[in-house]
């Protein structure tokens, strides 16, 4: 059985709360002693997961040097999702909200992007198999959680999902800075996908080219770009702002 570790309060909440069963072992902290822990360690009592306590020490080399907490879980390796299960996604969800990350390479990135995902109901986040980052303990710690409650999939070729989203009835809508309008100028209700490409280099040009329409972020100051996550969080707002009204 093949597993791998995850890393946080936040990340192992999560896991406690969609699927308990995958937790196979847990190190908490030795001497940290506050109300935080505590509780998570009675709720993995009560679901029957075996805690073990370490040093900091052990803790840091478990995590790799990255921040745990204070917790570090041992759990179930789960298959990526892929293309079969993005058809079932949108064969059960008529007017669907997806976000599409192009060559999004930092673990970091990709749990911010998914902790805002989660926050604007977005409903599957898309991203390539090759030279895209995945669901590394890293990015589920800055998920907050998300990782557990967004379905991340893992595409072949992002062009041809592009295509096979647009068969569906999909307005597939990617940003550029040199697009001619903003983001405030277009329609952004109905069945959605947001395209967003890697901080400095954009979408890849095919991407671009499978893109129905093209916005921009209105700039007013000196930065020329943003995070992709602000970015990201900036696009899916509007989009919500929109399909509320």
């Amino acid at each position: 059985m093949s597993s791998e570790l995850i890393f946080g309060i936040h990340a192992l909440d999560a896991a406690l709360e969609s699927h308990p069963e995958h937790i196979l072992e847990v190190w908490l902290l030795k001497g940290r002693d506050d109300a935080r822990l505590q509780g998570l360690q009675s709720r993995l009592q009560a679901v029957g997961v075996k805690v073990q306590f370490a040093s900091r020490q052990t803790l840091d080399g478990k995590a790799e040097g990255h921040q745990h907490q204070g917790v570090v879980a041992r759990v179930k390796a789960q298959p990526a999702l892929n293309e079969a299960d993005l058809d079932a996604l949108l064969d059960s969800q008529p007017n669907p909200l997806l976000l599409v990350l192009d060559g999004v390479t930092d673990p970091h990135n990709l749990g911010a992007c998914l902790r805002t995902a989660d926050a604007a109901g977005v409903h599957g986040v898309i991203v390539p198999k090759d030279k895209s980052a995945g669901l590394t303990p890293v990015a589920r710690k800055v998920a907050c959680g998300a990782a557990e409650t967004v379905p991340l999939f893992q595409v072949t070729n992002l062009s041809r999902t592009l295509r096979s989203l647009q068969g569906r009835g999909v307005w597939v809508l990617g940003t550029a800075g040199e697009a001619d309008h903003s983001l405030y100028q277009a329609k952004l209700t109905g069945a959605l996908a947001l395209v967003m490409g890697a901080e400095g280099k954009g979408m890849r040009r095919l991407t671009r080219e499978h893109c129905d329409e093209l916005v921009s972020i209105p700039m007013a100051g000196s930065v020329s770009s943003l995070n992709v996550s602000v970015a990201t969080g900036i696009c899916l707002f509007e989009m919500v702002r929109q399909r509320s009204l």
